[in-house]
């Protein structure tokens, strides 16, 4: 059963379901029912109906009738427009940073340049893991900039794009392109050279961006497949 004093049931399962959909549990296409996934998460119908709603106003699923729900295709149309503004948020951010370096969060700056300046061999190859630290490392960006308003806008702009940014590490080329294109960045933030920086940074995000739309639903499969072989 699951249980948390923290949070309601319903946002428990709400979170659940958007793991699901973020590490390929779930996959554009797939169509399944409420008792399954109550019985599944051992919850009642009512919980899961209300995080399937939540889902659904965030355009991941969608209710078939008389059948049950269907995770719904990826919208690159409304993905695009969200790498845009990520892209604006972010590139201000690191504007500020390069201006008004001695104003800014450094303990974050010196933290992601631990994690990510280090050698080849020390690398993580968890394509989990290096996602989760690349959203990180883009959230700290914003974050030491030390606008809270924009990290905030940004924080849900980077919860919208998850399910899809993950594609991007699907391939071991990519994360190694990661270490090496963050590297850059955080170099040229060190030495506050912000048009260096915003260039670097801009190209980086639409190389992931045009990476993820070459994505196709049998990419999707694998990926999954690929998901469910590393968990034994």
């Amino acid at each position: 059963m699951l249980t948390t004093p923290r949070i309601s049931l319903a946002d428990e399962v709400y979170q659940t379901l958007k793991v699901d959909l973020a590490e390929f549990v779930l996959v554009p296409g797939d169509r399944f029912t409420e008792n399954e996934i109550s019985e599944r998460l051992q919850v009642s119908r009512t919980p899961v109906r209300q995080a399937l709603m939540r889902l659904q106003a965030e355009g991941h699923v969608e209710v078939m009738f008389r059948s049950g729900w269907r995770v719904l295709p990826f919208d690159f149309v409304r993905f695009d427009q969200l790498y845009d503004l990520r892209i604006l948020l972010e590139t201000t951010a690191v504007r500020r940073i390069c201006e008004d370096y001695a104003l800014v969060d450094r303990g974050q700056l010196d933290a992601l340049a631990n994690h990510w300046l280090v050698p080849v061999a020390a690398r993580s190859t968890d394509a989990a893991k290096v996602a989760e630290a690349d959203e990180a490392f883009h959230c700290a960006l914003v974050s030491a900039a030390g606008n809270a308003e924009m990290a905030r806008v940004h924080r849900d702009v980077t919860e919208r794009i998850r399910i899809i940014r993950r594609l991007d590490f699907t391939k071991r080329p990519r994360i190694d392109l990661t270490y090496e294109e963050h590297g850059k960045i955080l170099r040229a933030l060190q030495s506050k050279r912000a048009e260096q920086a915003i260039l670097l940074l801009t190209a980086h995000i639409q190389t992931s961006q045009a990476e993820v739309r070459k994505i196709t639903l049998h990419q999707v499969h694998e990926a999954r497949r690929a998901n469910q072989l590393s968990r034994g």
